[in-house]
């Protein structure tokens, strides 16, 4: 079987994409996948590190305000699907799956025009822009939560996937220079960070200094170099990113995190 899977922008899209893609690999070895992401956003790294093709897509989202960028989007939209119609022409997939992220317009939309079977993932309990435009043109969406409400062909409730491979989830707090012997406080609000959040942190981290339990703060990579600056006890550790962050689980103590849909599943 031949499969192109496309998301991106967030690991909210990206994991649950891993996830999909573990589970056709641990189904049919002899799969071949391809994955096509942008060639900007933090699946171009993510992706190649998982030894899975990676084919990167000049595209944007458009801009909520009324504004002379989303001209520009609309001229990415075009490119890419001339794009991914003739890439899928060379690859030739059984099926195409998008599972979040503007970087699916394009890649569903080329393959439903080729009459390729697709099928898009919804995360949350309501329907992203992206998924709301596809969901029409696509042969099945999954859900989430039994009560999306969905216009489509065919909608079929799967959960979020969430990655089962227990060697992902083995993790040494040392990683991080922290104590194997101390309670952790992990503190991330998703994989790209929060503005908002992250400013008042600098004002609350320096209250943890010397405490007998340590933190792990993640601020997202755009906000990393903002805390480089602050004066931080040794029991405070603050990263831009960590990869799989699922497997930090069982060794947190406690977790401050906002409620998005793959963070809330994979704490369950």
């Amino acid at each position: 079987m031949r499969i192109i899977i496309s998301a991106g922008g967030t690991g909210g899209h990206i994991y649950p994409a891993l996830s999909i893609i573990n589970k056709i690999k641990e189904k049919d070895k002899s799969a071949e996948i391809l994955y096509v992401g942008t060639t900007d956003r933090m699946e171009k790294d993510i992706i190649p590190k998982h030894n899975i093709p990676y084919y990167g897509i000049k595209i944007r989202g458009f801009d909520r305000k009324l504004s002379l960028n989303n001209f520009r989007t609309i001229k990415y939209f075009i490119f890419a699907i001339k794009e991914m119609k003739k890439l899928m022409k060379e690859f030739k997939p059984d099926i195409v799956i998008g599972v979040g992220g503007y970087v699916t317009a394009p890649v569903i939309y080329a393959a439903s025009k080729l009459k390729i079977k697709t099928i898009i993932h919804e995360q949350n309990s309501i329907l992203g822009m992206t998924n709301k435009f596809l969901a029409k043109k696509v042969d099945a969406v999954a859900i989430s939560f039994k009560d999306t409400k969905v216009d489509a062909k065919r909608v079929v409730y799967t959960g979020n996937p969430s990655s089962e491979d227990d060697k992902s989830l083995i993790f040494d707090k040392k990683e991080f220079g922290l104590s194997n012997n101390k309670k952790l406080v992990l503190i991330v609000m998703g994989s790209l960070g929060s503005k908002v959040v992250n400013d008042k942190m600098k004002e609350i981290l320096p209250k943890f200094n010397n405490k007998d339990y340590e933190i792990l703060f993640v601020t997202g990579n755009d906000y990393y170099d903002e805390f480089k600056s602050l004066k931080l006890a040794k029991n405070i550790k603050i990263v831009p990113f960590v990869n799989n962050l699922k497997r930090l689980f069982k060794r947190v103590d406690v977790m401050v995190t906002r409620a998005g849909a793959t963070t809330m599943s994979e704490i369950i």
